[in-house]
């Protein structure tokens, strides 16, 4: 696991807004509110913090349409810090999440998950009705025909 990850657990704080770059690539900014409870001198104490993140590509459009303010959502990702200047010439920055995964909690809910095409890339998985490899590499060959992989 990398050095740099992040796993956060909030709510939606607006609902999340597609957009499209100059060369067609879709994004999406979404920012969430993870709150934190605990106890000091025997009284509750609540803390929220506030994060931005990204989504880019399938996934965005994906978490744009499924999505929604107040939806509590589980991410995964990892901090990146941005850096500008103003045009006072004051520096700024803030550090975001670079979103890797993004989906609903379902603590205290439930969802539908419609699969949607695959767009050609190569990072696993496939569409419905993919068949393994035959051989020794096949995950099938690890099962019987009446059992299941878990």
């Amino acid at each position: 696991m990398p050095a740099n990850s992040v796993t956060l657990i909030g709510n939606l704080v607006e609902d999340p807004e597609l957009r499209f770059t100059a060369s067609g690539i879709a994004m999406t900014k979404i920012r969430i509110a993870v709150n934190r409870r605990y106890q000091r001198n025997g009284e509750w104490q609540e803390d929220t913090s506030f994060f931005g993140g990204t989504l880019w590509r399938d996934q965005a459009e994906n978490a744009a349409e499924s999505l929604q303010k107040g939806a509590r959502v589980i991410v995964t990702g990892r901090l990146e810090q941005q850096q500008w200047e103003t045009k006072e010439g004051e520096k700024r920055s803030t550090v975001e999440v670079a979103i890797d995964e993004i989906g609903p909690s379902l603590r205290w809910a439930t969802a539908t998950v419609t699969r949607s095409p695959r767009s050609g890339d190569s990072f696993g998985g496939g569409g419905p009705g993919e068949r393994f490899p035959a051989g020794p590499a096949s995950p099938r060959d690890d099962y019987g025909p009446d059992e299941a992989p878990f």
